[in-house]
């Protein structure tokens, strides 16, 4: 339980949590420094040389007040004890002591000097260098002044500085380490990730042996991939040409018959080409020209406007953001078009909308017609999917490949394809979102 209720405080990245890990026994070590070694060793050495001299100044306080000459004695005994004393009015005595906010051992001074010698009226401590007593005898006030080396160790927050000096090189030195380790890492998954939205970013193996095993590894699941694809480009390009010949023989030979038997068997082979063109679209997937900055307003603009000339009713109801993303314009022409096929042939028209933001483009396309239930959403997106219960089949020609197209694109710019039911139409809402 204290760990989940940590981790929430946690960094989420690498270098987050690798400078956390190299700060924090740094931060751990100078306040254990700190607390056993300054609070214990200087408190220990200012006790044992603050009682040192309160002996001095009880020896001298008796020996001035059992002295003919008060005046003499003080001035005798200071110079024997390397001090600066002399009488002064009762007035000129603070009412409190003093020291600076960052003396660390002024406390200490007080307490020893007031528990171990009774009569000090005030002590005052204006710097690292010198000490002011005023002490009540029979014979007076007397002030003394002597040396602050006297009463603690000198200079004790230069062991503070020295170690926030150090810590401070030292950490800077380290994270100049830590991301020069770590830039390999970023650039490894700045390559991943440019090649799940469909970009191609060089990349060579750099870093230490791990990264750069994991740098190969990547490379050659890659070039596997894209292998794989360019064969199956090439395959397609050829069951295509090979399939079309004779399509395009068979319908020349149709038009020898008569109207009556021609024109349900030429039905017949259109619907064939077009099930040859939707099985070709889905199995290229992304084997198409490299993504380039376009505008997706001023796209989803043009596809509209094709596709009011070819008899649809669709529109543009709302347009947010301005600017560029990259895309494959075929391909993304591609998955809209599938998707305002979908909604005219269940419904009556479609509506769309492109929202452009920071992060991600979405371009969402709603229908009027019977939607799609929530629990066959997942497998409306399947190739050769077909809903006959939810979608009317009889409005068109399908081979259930339109939603597995536009699914197949978005996951190809990095994005998703998401179902929903359209509140504005009541029919189904289909969001392509892509991420920028």
């Amino acid at each position: 339980m204290f760990f989940q209720w940590l981790k929430r405080y946690m960094p989420r990245s690498l270098y987050g949590r690798a400078a956390l890990i190299l700060l924090l026994p740094i931060v751990t070590l100078q306040l254990a420094v700190s607390v056993a070694f300054i609070q214990r060793h200087f408190a220990t050495v200012t006790e044992q040389l603050t009682a040192a001299v309160v002996l001095e100044l009880e020896y001298l306080r008796d020996e001035v007040e059992n002295s003919v000459s008060p005046d003499i004695a003080l001035a005798r005994l200071s110079r024997a004890f390397e001090m600066e004393g002399h009488f002064v009015v009762a007035q000129s005595a603070p009412e409190q002591d003093y020291r600076t906010w960052y003396d660390l051992t002024g406390r200490r001074v007080f307490a020893e000097l007031r528990g171990g010698l009774p009569g000090v009226r005030a002590v005052s401590l204006p710097n690292d260098r010198r000490v002011t007593l005023w002490l009540e005898t029979d014979a007076g006030l007397a002030e003394l002044r002597f040396r602050r080396d006297r009463l603690s160790a000198s200079n004790p927050h230069q062991l503070l500085v020295i170690m926030i000096v150090l810590g401070t090189i030292l950490t800077v030195v380290s994270f100049v380490f830590l991301r020069n380790q770590l830039r390999p890492i970023r650039r490894l998954g700045i390559a991943a990730e440019a090649f799940g939205k469909g970009r191609h970013v060089p990349y060579r193996p750099t870093g230490a042996l791990e990264v750069r095993a994991a740098g190969n590894a990547f490379l050659d699941m890659r070039a596997r991939i894209e292998r794989q694809i360019e064969q199956r480009t090439l395959m397609l390009s050829g069951v295509s040409h090979d399939l079309r010949t004779p399509l395009t023989r068979l319908k020349l030979g149709l038009s020898l018959l008569d109207d009556v038997d021609r024109e349900p068997l030429e039905r017949d082979v259109d619907e064939m080409r077009e099930m040859l063109d939707a099985f070709l679209d889905f199995a290229r997937g992304e084997a198409e020209s490299p993504p380039e900055p376009v505008d997706p307003v001023a796209l989803v603009a043009m596809i509209v406007d094709d596709a009011r000339r070819s008899g649809r009713s669709v529109s543009i109801v709302s347009s947010e953001g301005t600017g560029e993303v990259r895309l494959r314009v075929g391909a993304i022409r591609r998955a809209v078009e599938n998707l305002i096929g979908n909604a005219v042939r269940y419904g009556t028209k479609a509506e769309i909308s492109v929202a452009l933001t920071a992060k991600a483009l979405r371009i969402s396309v709603e229908d009027d017609g019977p939607g799609i239930p929530e629990a066959q959403r997942a497998e409306a997106i399947k190739p050769f999917s077909r809903l006959e219960p939810g979608r009317n089949q009889n409005r068109g020609a399908g081979v259930g490949l339109g939603l597995a197209i536009a699914t197949d694109i978005a996951r190809a710019h990095g994005g998703a394809l998401r179902l929903s039911k359209s509140e504005r139409l009541g029919g189904l809402r289909v969001d392509l979102v892509i991420g920028r």
